[in-house]
């Protein structure tokens, strides 16, 4: 099967870096649990809050690896229990989320058993920069060249 790249044009260029992660939160596979939410807080903070009943902070981990934003959960073995019913998961888990380049996780609190991870995004200055166009030196000397035999016209065309 032939896969379609969006970023294949040529005035799309160092996007590659796009594409892979386009490709890895697509092998990422669907899985469900923990649920979460993200929630905007103003034009430059994120909440996500992952629903983590029966996890005690020790037992979660929060980390930033190569701007991924990676969640853990890893229960300890419990003395055994006979369960009529067990509707409460307390599976070991890893939620990632990809980070854009620029936001920082500012911190992490777990609250009547959900795990609130907050995100900022500094504001950038906006810049504009001016870049020098440099002429050369021998297309000013020399001006056009005329090829013996062929008027200038004819090099034209």
């Amino acid at each position: 099967m032939t896969r379609y790249s969006y970023f294949n044009s040529p005035f799309l260029l160092g996007f590659e870096e796009i594409e892979r992660m386009l490709d890895r939160i697509a092998k990422s596979g669907n899985d469900a649990y923990p649920p979460y939410n993200i929630e905007q807080l103003d034009g430059h903070s994120l909440r996500i809050t992952l629903a983590v009943a029966g996890f005690a902070a020790d037992e979660l981990d929060v980390t930033v690896e190569d701007n991924q934003l990676v969640i853990r959960g890893r229960r300890t073995d419990e003395e055994e229990r006979s369960y009529l019913h067990r509707g409460i998961a307390t599976r070991q888990f890893q939620r990632a989320f990809i980070l854009a380049d620029g936001i920082e996780v500012s911190g992490a609190r777990l609250e009547n058993g959900l795990l609130h991870v907050d995100l900022q995004r500094p504001q950038a200055p906006a810049s504009v920069q001016r870049i020098q166009i440099n002429a050369s030196e021998a297309a000013e000397r020399t001006g056009p060249v005329l090829i013996e035999g062929q008027s200038d016209t004819q090099k034209r065309a």
